[in-house]
């Protein structure tokens, strides 16, 4: 246990971990560790991805939340835990298969941003959406430049220009991370030019295609943002297939980087698109969220 606790102490180093959310993470290890039964049966808990990435991350993010539960550990940390400790495993399969170490670092720090939105949004350490990290660890999701990426299969039949994209035609799909940065369009660019390369060969003599679902991706932001802003110009990129209204309010945490409660006064209003969305909200319009889609051919978008 005292070399896994090494590991993850440096590899929360290495992901910028606030001093603070390293302290509680390590004192909560320790307290697995000192318990002769929780470190036995986390040992083994952590032995299931060191077999195999085709192991049952549900089932392991349930009985973590167990095991944390009889120690006095939140399931946010327990989670976050979980993940940290599967990270030395996750790097030898990169190198096993010949990844860039550069491309592992850049998508491990997603357990940083998840750490900080769950700060915001709950006041804990830890994450609230751990289920969301199994793509990384089963090497199918890939954080590449600005965006994250994977492969996916098409919803929907949709026609791009003279190209007709069946359903369940493969596509790389987009995410982007809450890096805490700009959506720079140039960077977004550039990582749309390396999910390219590194996908690339899956397609064949198919077009390249990716597609994102997002609430970047709702028309209306061409309505209150900066024809010149960087949401606008994501947005944009895509041929927009789809429109759908999200339920309450409750994912509108994105824009204000907090839960979101009854009173939307409360809600900061320092930028223009936070203001918009207020005003949006006060008037109990729905917000939305869209789905798009772009083809690449000779390094750019064409359609």
């Amino acid at each position: 246990m005292q070399t896994m606790r090494s590991d993850i102490a440096a590899l929360m180093e290495r992901l910028t971990f606030p001093a603070e959310a390293t302290e509680t993470l390590l004192l909560s290890f320790d307290r697995i560790a000192e318990n002769a039964v929780a470190a036995a049966w986390w040992r083994r808990l952590v032995a299931r991805y060191e077999e195999t990435v085709s192991c049952h991350y549900k089932q392991m993010l349930e009985d973590a939340k167990s095991l944390g539960a009889t120690l006095g550990i939140h399931e946010y940390a327990m989670g976050m835990l979980l993940f940290l400790c599967l990270g030395k495993k996750l790097r030898e399969r990169y190198a096993a298969r010949g990844i860039d170490e550069s491309i592992y670092y850049n998508s491990m720090m997603d357990l940083r941003y998840k750490l900080e939105e769950c700060r915001l949004i709950h006041g804990e350490v830890g994450s609230f959406v751990a289920f969301w990290f199994p793509g990384f660890f089963d090497l199918t999701r890939f954080a590449l430049g600005r965006l994250q990426f994977e492969v996916v299969k098409l919803k929907a039949s949709y026609t791009v220009g003279d190209v007709v994209l069946p359903e369940q035609a493969k596509a790389i799909n987009i995410h982007i991370p809450r890096t805490g940065g700009k959506l720079d369009h140039g960077d977004v660019l550039a990582a749309y030019a390396m999910a390219a390369e590194v996908f690339g060969a899956e397609f064949a003599d198919q077009p390249i295609v990716f597609t994102c679902e997002s609430w970047m991706l709702d028309p209306w932001h061409e309505e209150v943002l900066s024809p010149d802003s960087n949401m606008v110009a994501f947005l944009k990129d895509f041929k927009i297939v789809e429109v759908k209204p999200y339920v309450g309010y409750k994912n509108a945490w994105r824009i204000f980087d907090r839960a979101i409660g009854e009173d939307i006064d409360a809600l900061p209003a320092g930028t223009s698109l936070q203001r918009a969305y207020v005003d949006k909200m006060k008037r109990g319009e729905p917000l939305h969220y869209g789905r798009g889609v772009f083809i690449w051919k000779d390094g750019a978008i064409c359609c």
